[in-house]
């Protein structure tokens, strides 16, 4: 139980500092532009985190099956420590953008650990719980980014919103150092090949998303690599993405429902901040405090979801999930001049259940309708269609509301958008196929002494 407990504090803060990292960029890059300078490679300190970060997790997930989950986790929080140290010494943006870059594979290495971890530690039905304190991270450092980073900018240094990084991360690696997993890694050789093929076809395509000329040509080199990897895949005996895995329906089926609905909605906390303080006039930290209802949301069923899929089965639940969804979508539709906080609150509130729905159960799903050596692979695919869908629903989000000459004009794209794309994901979720989560049917979890 001892080394359960130290596991779950390293996990937890490992989660803490890559959230907040993530999210207190927001309002302190205009600063460290200012300081830097190149106010035109601006986009590309956040892109090179989220490009690394992305290609990163389903590899890594790839290599803690082969390696075990404690070695691979281990290594990206010292890859993380180490990209935060440099980010803090940077001296120009193309040092910050390059450090941001090694940051970000750190990330991609702690990212997908959480939910691997924590599938090979608890049952089912106690798995809806950790999540939503997985879940609850993220909540907290929507609160807690704002503060750190006005903090930091008025009464120290940017500098620190990196530097604060380091013991945290110290602390989370000593705490993993007692983890004694039971799983036993599936030893074979790593697929560089692919892993490069791999990388390169989804750089490229996520370059379509932060460049202003060529995305056709960034488009079409991705599509080319991606294809190739497939077909390279499809030949090897240990492939970095094992194939296999989707020839289950029910999990394609989950992949492609969290794409398009991460493409739908997801986006809308980088943008309904926006309407809050240009619209409605509230301040960064109040705009920040109504992005809570999604976490809220998503915590009060995110806790009872892995009792409900043994009870319900993924099918019924997932339907409900995008039903809410397409709800969130249609009250955000509707937002106008008139509405202020408490509609946007509730509105995200909304979503928050959808999501909670979808993503633990999807997460869930993705965990136990494969193998024990497939496990981690698993899971962090279904986080990287999660990530993949983020990033192009941002991107369309961000393209309708600069196309607009009115403010209020571009938001109503951008949520119409998001409910044609609601329509699409509830259209997807009939489609999977109602299993439910039988235990004595499954490869039994991990247990740790």
């Amino acid at each position: 139980m001892k080394s359960r407990a130290l596991v779950m504090t390293s996990i937890v803060l490992a989660m803490l500092v890559a959230s907040i990292d993530t999210t207190i960029m927001n309002t302190t890059m205009p600063i460290i532009t200012r300081e830097l300078g190149s106010f035109d490679l601006y986009a590309w300190s956040f892109a090179s985190y989220m490009i690394t970060s992305t290609i990163l997790s389903p590899v890594a997930g790839r290599l803690s099956d082969l390696f075990g989950r404690k070695k691979v986790f281990g290594c990206g929080i010292i890859l993380f420590l180490i990209g935060s140290l440099l980010c803090g010494i940077s001296g120009s943006m193309v040092q910050l953008i390059i450090f941001r870059a090694i940051q970000g594979i750190g990330a991609g290495f702690m990212i997908p650990f959480p939910a691997i971890i924590a599938g090979d530690l608890f049952p089912i039905e106690k798995r809806g719980k950790i999540q939503a304190l997985f879940t609850s991270m993220w909540g907290l450092s929507a609160i807690l980014a704002p503060l750190l980073g006005a903090f930091f900018v008025e009464y120290m240094t940017w500098r620190w919103i990196f530097y604060v990084n380091l013991p945290v991360c110290f602390i989370a690696f000593l705490a993993l150092l007692p983890y004694k997993e039971k799983y036993e890694p599936k030893k074979a050789a790593v697929d560089y090949v692919g892993a490069i093929l791999f990388a390169l076809g989804v750089t490229s395509l996520l370059l379509t998303t932060v460049v202003e000329k060529n995305q056709i040509l960034y488009g079409t080199i991705g599509i080319a690599f991606i294809i190739a990897f497939y077909f390279y895949e499809k030949k090897q005996i240990s492939p970095i993405v094992p194939l296999s895995i989707f020839k289950n329906k029910t999990i394609s089926w989950i992949n492609i429902n969290t794409f398009i609905g991460t493409v739908a909605l997801f986006g809308t906390s980088s943008y309904i901040p926006l309407f809050l303080q240009n619209v409605a006039e509230l301040s960064l930290f109040m705009s920040g405090v109504a992005l809570l209802g999604v976490a809220i949301g998503w915590m009060v069923v995110s806790v009872p979801a892995g009792k409900w899929i043994i009870k319900y089965g993924y099918r019924n639940l997932l339907i409900i999930g995008n039903t809410l969804l397409l709800c969130s979508g249609i009250s955000l539709f509707f937002l106008n001049e008139n509405h202020g906080f408490f509609y946007v609150f509730f509105s995200l509130i909304i979503q928050g259940l959808a999501y909670g729905l979808i993503s633990t159960v999807g997460l869930i799903g993705s965990q136990q309708l494969v193998g024990a050596h497939e496990k981690g692979i698993s899971t962090s695919f279904f986080m990287f269609c999660r990530n993949i869908g983020t990033a192009i629903g941002v991107t369309i989000m961000g393209a309708l509301l600069t196309s607009s000459t009115d403010f209020m004009h571009g938001i109503h794209y951008v949520f119409l958008f998001g409910f044609i794309g609601s329509i699409f994901a509830l259209l997807t979720s009939f489609f999977i196929k109602n299993e439910t989560a039988d235990d004595n049917k499954l490869v039994k979890s991990s247990k740790i002494s």
